[in-house]
């Protein structure tokens, strides 16, 4: 999910705690609590700091280790330690529990959309992404938002307004992976194809509509959408054969791009010092244009001159390319 919704189901879990009567009786405590939940539904997106080093560090390792199943107690045992140090004499414990399903929730969250994590690290590296629910959904957000409201004017108690929320939540949760298998069989039922091998069907912020991705044997795919019971293929994409993108694939850049996806394409443009050699991941498309990208601009001898990867504009990409292609 996306940083805010992270946040605010941070204070939700804050409010939840008061089902525990030791938090409850004690506001010394709910205060720890909170700082506990807060910090640890945002802990495990502490790797964004890598972008200022670099995005190829940051594109590699976002939502990977940070995510992973030792990180879960790592982060649960540095919170609850500093907040030991902040609030001396507090039930600990009570702290480091809520703390941990406050840690555990974001993780888990974050399996449901399309960006993924590597959550089942260290058995596997694979990227886990359910595609059920889009990064930032409305639903969840606003929810979140309206009980802290009635929770902070005293409207509603917050153990009950809390589980209330939290039972409804779970619900829709339920809801959209049905919602999603609906999708999936449907889009299965509606094309004829015989020769795709996998389609990704992905949210998007309206319930009724999904991105849909077809790939094929070959490496080719077919980008369309669903929008209720209306299937329709916009366009198809496939990597260049040319030998730039061979050379292309030796850019840490294009390495970690690779790395995190296996839904990449690549084309090439001839530029009047060499060629620009574009890597783009066909399951985000946005506007017409596929915003998370890997580019290299070489010379003819396929040395590279610039690169960039991560999530960017075609105007902005330009500008940032414009000296490279003089």
């Amino acid at each position: 999910m996306d940083t805010s919704t992270h946040f605010v189901m941070g204070i939700g879990l804050a409010g939840l705690a008061y089902v525990d009567p030791v938090v409850a009786s004690s506001p010394m405590l709910a205060a720890a609590v909170m700082v506990g939940t807060i910090a640890g539904s945002q802990a495990p997106d502490i790797d964004t700091a890598l972008r200022l080093k670099s995005n190829s560090l940051y594109i590699r390792n976002h939502r990977g280790m940070s995510h992973s199943l030792p990180f879960l107690l790592l982060w649960t045992l540095l919170i609850t330690g500093v907040i030991a140090l902040i609030f001396p004499g507090v039930a600990i414990a009570h702290v480091a529990i809520w703390t941990a399903v406050a840690v555990c929730v974001h993780v888990f969250t974050d399996l449901f959309n399309t960006y993924g994590t590597q959550a089942a690290r260290p058995f596997t590296d694979k990227w886990i992404a359910w595609n059920i629910i889009h990064i930032f959904d409305p639903f969840l957000f606003s929810s979140h938002v309206v009980a802290i409201l009635l929770w902070a004017f005293d409207v509603v108690a917050p153990a009950p307004l809390f589980v209330t929320l939290y039972i409804i939540i779970g619900l829709y949760y339920i809801w959209r992976i049905i919602a999603h298998a609906q999708a999936v069989s449907k889009v299965k039922r509606m094309d004829y194809s015989t020769d795709a091998i996998r389609y990704v069907v992905i949210p998007t912020i309206s319930w009724s509509r999904w991105h849909v991705v077809k790939r094929y044997a070959d490496d080719r795919y077919e980008i369309g959408k669903l929008d209720g019971s209306d299937l329709t293929w916009n366009l198809q994409a496939s990597s260049s054969t040319h030998a730039a993108v061979a050379a292309s694939r030796q850019s840490p850049e294009v390495q970690a791009f690779l790395y995190f996806t296996s839904y990449a394409v690549a084309e090439v443009e001839e530029l009047p010092a060499g060629y620009k050699v574009r890597w783009a991941d066909v399951r985000y498309r946005h506007r017409k244009q596929y915003p998370f990208v890997a580019v290299v601009v070489m010379d003819r001898n396929f040395e590279t001159i610039d690169t960039y990867v991560g999530w960017l504009s075609d105007e902005k990409m330009d500008k940032k390319l414009l000296s490279a292609r003089s």
